[in-house]
C-alpha cells in the first residue's frame, strides 16, 4: 500500500489506547432490525415520555422574549438556579440535607462520571468497582489510567489495609482514589445493597479515606421492599452535614423523565461542587438552559412523583412477565437474579457456556439480543453470564424472547 493510500492518525496520548467500544451502543445497532427481540440496552420505554407536556414546557421558555433570552443563551456552569433548587429539596426527602451550592446540573450521569474520573484518578491510581459494575462507568474511568480491584460489600473479606498494600504494589507512589457502586437494582445485576452492607462499604472508605460514588439511576423505581436510605444520607447521619461527607451522589432524570433530554447531577460537597465548576467550564461550559428549563417544569410541583409512578407500575409490569417467563422456560441449570426494581435480570449460565457465544446464535437463529456479561467485569471475567433489560419491550414480546432464548440454552 502506498503512503497516499494510508489513512492518516496522528500520535495519540496513551490514554487513547484505554478507549474502547461500548458493547452495549454497539447492540443498540441491532435495534433497526424491525424483527429484534431486544433486552440489549437499558432503554426507557417511549410510552412514558411526557412528550406533550415537553412540547407545551417548551413553548413555555420561549413564548417571551425575557424567558427565550435565558433559554437560548449561555447559562451558568453550575446549572440552572431553580432546578438546582428542586434538586437540593429531593434529596432532603431522601435525607440528604442540601443546598443549591451542593449541586451541579450534568449531562446526564455519564458525563459526572468521566468529571469524577478526571478530577479524583491520576494515572495507576486504584478505583475500587464491584465485579460486575455498570460498564459505563468502565469506559468512562479508563481514560484515566486507573487500575481496578474488587469490592463485595455484602461479603466483607478483605481489609482495608488489604486494598492499600495492592494499591502500592501494583504501582508505586500510586493510591486507592475512591468506590464506585450502583447501589439500588444495580446495572448490570438489578440487586440491592443491603443497609449493613451500605455502612461496611462506608467503614472501608472511611478507614482508607477515600471517596464513596453513589450512582443511583435506578433508585426511584423500586417496585417492593423496604425503601432504604442513599449512601449520602447514612454517611450525613455519622459526619453532621453534606461537606463532611465522602458520598458524591449522582442523580439523572434520564429513567423517570426522558434521557433524551440529557440532564443529571451531582450532589457532594461545596469544595468538591466547586472543583467540578471548573471541569464543567472547560468541558461544555454549561448545559443546555432550556433543557433545564424544560426539566424543572416537567418535575416540578409533584409531577416527578406522578411521573415515577406511572414508570413503576409499568417496569413491575414487564419485570413480573420477564421473572414468570424465564421460570416457566429456562433450564435449571441457569440461575438469575430477582430484583425489587429497575431495569435489568442477571443470568448465570451454566459453565462452559459463553455470553458471546451464546449472542451470536441468539440473533442469527432466535431474532433475540442481549448483552453478554463479561462487558461489566473489569478482569474479562464472568464468560458464563448475560444481562437481559426488560426496560423497552412490551410484554408479549418478552414472553416470547426468554421463550426463544430458552430453546437455544436448552
Amino acid at each position: 500500500m502506498t503512503a497516499a493510500a494510508r489513512e492518516w492518525e496522528p500520535a495519540y496520548a496513551r490514554r487513547a489506547e484505554n478507549m474502547k467500544a461500548s458493547e452495549i451502543r454497539e447492540l443498540l445497532k441491532v435495534l433497526e432490525q424491525p424483527d429484534i427481540i431486544s433486552f440489549a440496552g437499558g432503554i426507557p420505554d417511549p410510552a412514558l415520555f411526557p412528550a406533550r407536556e415537553a412540547a407545551a414546557a417548551y413553548a413555555e421558555a420561549l413564548v417571551s422574549e425575557g424567558n427565550a433570552a435565558t433559554a437560548l443563551q449561555y447559562s451558568m456552569s453550575e446549572g440552572y438556579q431553580p432546578l438546582r433548587e428542586w434538586i437540593a429539596d429531593y434529596m432532603a426527602s431522601r435525607g440528604v440535607q442540601a443546598s443549591p451550592e451542593n449541586i451541579v446540573i450534568t449531562a446526564g450521569s455519564q458525563q459526572a462520571l468521566d468529571f469524577l474520573g478526571k478530577l479524583l484518578l491520576t494515572a495507576g491510581d486504584t478505583a475500587l468497582v464491584t465485579a460486575p459494575t455498570y460498564l459505563g462507568a468502565l469506559q468512562a474511568f479508563a481514560a484515566y489510567e486507573p487500575r481496578y480491584d474488587t469490592i463485595r460489600p455484602e461479603q466483607t473479606n478483605r481489609t482495608p489495609n488489604s486494598y492499600s498494600k495492592a494499591a502500592v504494589k501494583a504501582a508505586p507512589g500510586a493510591r486507592v482514589k475512591f468506590a464506585y457502586t450502583v447501589p439500588d437494582f444495580a446495572n448490570p445485576t438489578g440487586a440491592t445493597l443491603s443497609r449493613s452492607a451500605r455502612i461496611a462499604l462506608l467503614d472501608l472508605a472511611r478507614n482508607l479515606d477515600i471517596a464513596v460514588i453513589e450512582d443511583t439511576a435506578y433508585q426511584a423505581l423500586r417496585f417492593e421492599g423496604a425503601d432504604i436510605p442513599p449512601l449520602q444520607a447514612i454517611d450525613l447521619a455519622m459526619c453532621g452535614g453534606l461537606d463532611k461527607s465522602r458520598v458524591i451522589y449522582l442523580g439523572t432524570f434520564s429513567k423517570t423523565v426522558a434521557p433524551g433530554l440529557r440532564v443529571g447531577w451531582i450532589c457532594a460537597s461545596r469544595p468538591l461542587v466547586r472543583r467540578l465548576v471548573l471541569i464543567k467550564q472547560a468541558s461544555d461550559l454549561n448545559m443546555s438552559a432550556i433543557n433545564q428549563m424544560v426539566v424543572h417544569r416537567l418535575v416540578a410541583g409533584g409531577r416527578h412523583a406522578e411521573l415515577v409512578t406511572r414508570a413503576r407500575a409499568r417496569y413491575r409490569a414487564k419485570r413480573d412477565a420477564m421473572l414468570g417467563a424465564l421460570t416457566a422456560y429456562m433450564p435449571t441449570s441457569v440461575s438469575w437474579t430477582r430484583p425489587e426494581g429497575g431495569f435489568f435480570i442477571w443470568l448465570t449460565l451454566p459453565a462452559g457456556i459463553s455470553g458471546a457465544s451464546l449472542l451470536t446464535r441468539a440473533v442469527d437463529e432466535a431474532r433475540v439480543a442481549f448483552v453478554p456479561g463479561a462487558a461489566f467485569f473489569h478482569d474479562g471475567s464472568g464468560e458464563n453470564t448475560i444481562r437481559l433489560s426488560y426496560s423497552l419491550p412490551d410484554t408479549s414480546a418478552i414472553e416470547t424472547g426468554v421463550r426463544r432464548l430458552a430453546s437455544l440454552l436448552r
